[in-house]
């Protein structure tokens, strides 16, 4: 169970990370259309991304407790 655990929580950490790069394109492509309110709330959504690996970290590390 714990090493089951461990995969699924280092997937979810890297699949995350990739998502906020393509999310930071993305961004980019919002702000120069124009669109900075929408780049706004995406960038919202990145910070919330990023406090959940935290998490996701955290979760990690227990496991090893």
């Amino acid at each position: 169970v714990i090493e089951k655990a461990k995969i699924r929580l280092e997937h979810w950490l890297e699949h995350n990370l990739q998502h906020i790069n393509e999310y930071q394109e993305f961004i980019k492509v919002l702000k120069e259309a124009g669109k900075e309110k929408s780049a706004r709330y995406m960038e919202e959504m990145v910070q919330y991304i990023v406090k959940s690996n935290e998490s996701l970290k955290n979760a990690l590390k227990a496991l090893e407790e």
